[in-house]
């Protein structure tokens, strides 16, 4: 059973849909005590990360998303999902994250870019895998996902599993053990993404 935290940040149909593709039921959750019957669990986002973070903590889902993770099964954020697993954000000032993944969400810096770029990251760019994990198996070493984004993690090696180029290189995709987390939109990512999809629904 694979469960998606419902906490009013963002469209899920596309997720659901995307499970759907690969033969996977997933269902959506709004009530927290519930969540520890799943045997994997995704978080979704979109929107600003003061304001899921309020969602989060309104019926106490913030703990209970942590409380999944420490149960060791598997837990994957997906873009404003994923940010949410680190410990900070300082988007409209600084913002206390789940704490899951070591790291930080900051803007990204145009300062460093050699060129004029558009802000937000949106669009098709590459994940160059970082190192080996289920989550990317039977994929390219390098492959193409879709981004909509205007903040990145900041965060030690050990936890990157993809990384991405857009003006500097940034962590897209990240992995503390059991939790999982992808900047892109894999349920927007075609071929490559439902193959994400597939992969953690096999997990």
């Amino acid at each position: 059973m694979i469960g998606i935290v419902d906490y009013h940040m963002g469209n899920l149909a596309s997720v659901i849909n995307a499970f759907a593709k690969v033969g996977a039921d997933a269902t959506l959750e709004s009530d927290p005590t519930k969540l520890s019957q799943y045997d994997k669990l995704i978080l979704p986002g979109v929107g600003a990360y003061g304001d899921a973070m309020e969602h989060l903590k309104k019926n106490g889902m913030d703990e209970a998303v942590i409380a999944f993770a420490a149960s060791g099964k598997p837990l994957l954020g997906i873009c404003l999902g994923m940010q949410l697993l680190f410990e900070s954000s300082e988007e409209f000032g600084e913002t206390q994250g789940l704490g899951l993944i070591p790291g930080k969400v900051v803007a990204f810096d145009e300062s460093k870019f050699d060129h004029h770029l558009k802000i937000p990251h949106m669009g098709w760019n590459e994940l160059f895998q970082q190192k080996e994990t289920a989550l990317f198996d039977g994929l390219d070493k390098d492959f193409y996902l879709y981004f909509v984004h205007s903040y990145h993690a900041v965060c030690d090696d050990k936890y990157a599993i993809g990384k991405t180029h857009y003006g500097y290189e940034f962590v897209s995709a990240v992995q503390n053990n059991n939790i999982y987390g992808i900047q892109p939109h894999p349920e927007k990512s075609h071929e490559n993404g439902l193959k994400i999809i597939e992969n953690f629904a096999k997990l």
